[in-house]
């Protein structure tokens, strides 16, 4: 029974969590364009956002790490976060919520990638299983988006932050029982991170990661506005993202069979694939109902790639820096990848348009993900000691 309520725990934190990024951040750009902000500045808020959050999951992962304080670093972070995202639509004008929004990503940052590493610490000899614990966070976007969607299109956009708050509150709450695995894990040794930097496979895992932040910021942040451009309704908005979880749910209850199949690494190449495909076929079509049936690719990219990723991580970190090298997967993809892609989105989108900005987001997707193969079949065959299955890496 102890060890259903311990699955339990971060299955319910994925639920709130993902719950709050679907009730507000895929407005964002929108409620930007409400207040009348250039796409320059909407360009410089969805990009330098990401970059705060490059700083503070690796930050705040870290001293979590080289002091044990999991649970108090990550209480008071979310906290501070969850003051921020009240405070957001309660401003109009282009500095303070520039602040605000910073202060937000870098209170936020490390969530996912303390729930990442309690989830694979509590797994234990299970890790494979990781997927079904994330499929909360599916579950969690499912069923937000469209009553977000609906909520805004009856109230208004600054009611989306609202909800936002609410749900982080609940998965802040369910968080305080997390098992970090500070009690078998030995301390990390001072600047051993280094090794994680020295490897060159994981410096080619961060480069493909880097395009997968910056795939992840044209879906959310730029996937409102394209659908805006074709003449939806924000209540179709809600519908096409829960749409695109439908293949999440099988896909990540049997991630451990992928996983098995392709091996982490080779997991997370294919979701690239997937991802700039999805990309390019946005780009491609003119119809808010094609819109529908493209989403349905969001199965096979975000929600697999991380999975891959996370289950990457945890396989090559150091001893006493599972946190650490989460942390650092996650700032990547949520922070420098998705500040590129903010910094390019807004006036790519002012310039391009909705369709020309998924264009070249997608060609970017592709080339970044070749790149990363030829360099990784260039490299030493270095072997990592054992990997989550528990065979060779």
């Amino acid at each position: 029974m102890e060890d259903t309520i311990k699955f339990v725990r971060p299955f319910l934190f994925y639920i709130f969590l993902f719950a709050g990024y679907a009730s507000a951040f895929p407005f964002i750009v929108v409620y930007y364009q409400g207040l009348g902000f250039s796409g320059a500045e909407i360009g410089l808020l969805t990009g330098i956002s990401p970059l705060i959050t490059f700083l503070g999951a690796p930050f705040w992962t870290r001293l979590a790490d080289s002091t044990r304080r999991h649970r108090l670093i990550m209480s008071l972070t979310m906290s501070a976060g969850i003051l921020a995202v009240c405070t957001l639509p309660l401003l109009r004008t282009f500095a303070p919520i520039l602040i605000t929004a910073l202060l937000m990503s870098f209170f936020m940052a490390p969530a996912s990638s303390f729930a990442d590493n309690s989830t694979m610490h509590t797994l234990g000899a299970k890790k494979e299983l990781y997927g079904r614990v994330r499929l909360g966070g599916s579950i969690g976007f499912a069923v937000a988006a469209p009553l977000a969607g609906i909520f805004v299109q009856n109230t208004s956009l600054r009611a989306a932050f609202w909800m936002a708050a609410v749900m982080y509150l609940l998965a802040l709450l369910v968080s305080q029982n997390f098992d970090h695995g500070t009690s078998v894990e030995k301390p990390a040794s001072k600047g051993s991170a280094g090794s994680l930097l020295r490897d060159p496979r994981w410096i080619v895992f961060l480069g493909i990661a880097f395009a997968g932040g910056l795939s992840m910021t044209a879906a959310n942040n730029y996937f409102f506005p394209l659908m805006k451009e074709l003449g939806a309704k924000e209540s179709i908005m809600g519908i096409a993202l829960s749409i695109g979880t439908l293949l999440e749910f099988p896909v990540l209850f049997f991630g451990n069979r992928l996983i098995r199949y392709f091996k982490p690494y080779g997991l997370f190449l294919l979701s690239m694939f997937f991802t700039g495909l999805r990309l390019v076929l946005f780009g491609l079509n003119t119809s808010p109902d094609l819109v529908l049936l493209i989403q349905l690719l969001n199965g096979f990219s975000f929600p697999v790639m991380w999975m891959a990723g996370v289950a990457y991580a945890h396989e090559r970190a150091p001893a006493g820096l599972t946190t650490t090298a989460q942390g650092m997967f996650s700032a990547m993809v949520f922070g420098i990848g998705s500040a590129a892609g903010g910094f390019l989105g807004g006036p790519l989108l002012e310039v391009l348009g909705g369709r020309g900005l998924f264009l070249v987001y997608g060609g970017i997707a592709f080339a970044v993900l070749a790149l990363g193969v030829v360099i990784g079949r260039l490299l030493p065959k270095k072997k990592a000691a054992v990997d989550i299955l528990g065979t060779p890496a």
